[in-house]
């Protein structure tokens, strides 16, 4: 009985371990613009991410935080194609013109394989 037992102890540590790689979530590896950027009018934001997410639970949203001779001017920013590259890893959003000169803020979330959200923000500038 004893034997039976560790054994059956061994097969739960065992399991365990196997599904480590279960628990892991979408981590950001990169974005364009990158974050404290400053760029030259983007027509895209592109987040890469470590793994396949949840594309029709992820999404983006970006807001103007200031402009010339308005630094603290909050508006966001719409008119944007929204899209998931093919592998499932990176999100995009594109834009009908380029960005104008300004300062601005991307906040991101997405939904892993396990439905856990993840979520983060970086700014960036165009001058």
């Amino acid at each position: 009985m004893r034997a039976f037992r560790h054994l059956a102890v061994a097969v739960m540590a065992g399991s365990l371990v196997a599904a480590l790689p279960a628990f892991a979530h979408p981590a950001l590896l990169s974005s364009i613009p990158a974050a404290n950027a400053a760029v030259q009018a983007p027509t895209q934001v592109r987040l890469a991410f470590s793994e396949r997410f949840v594309a029709q639970l992820s999404g983006l949203d970006i807001v103007m935080t200031g402009m010339p001779g308005m630094p603290n001017h909050r508006m966001a920013v719409s008119g944007y194609q929204f899209s998931t590259s093919d592998d499932g890893k990176t999100l995009v959003a594109t834009f009908a013109r380029p960005l104008s000169a300004g300062t601005y803020q991307v906040k991101w979330h997405v939904v892993s394989a396990d439905t856990h959200r993840i979520e983060g923000d970086f700014a960036f500038s165009v001058p």
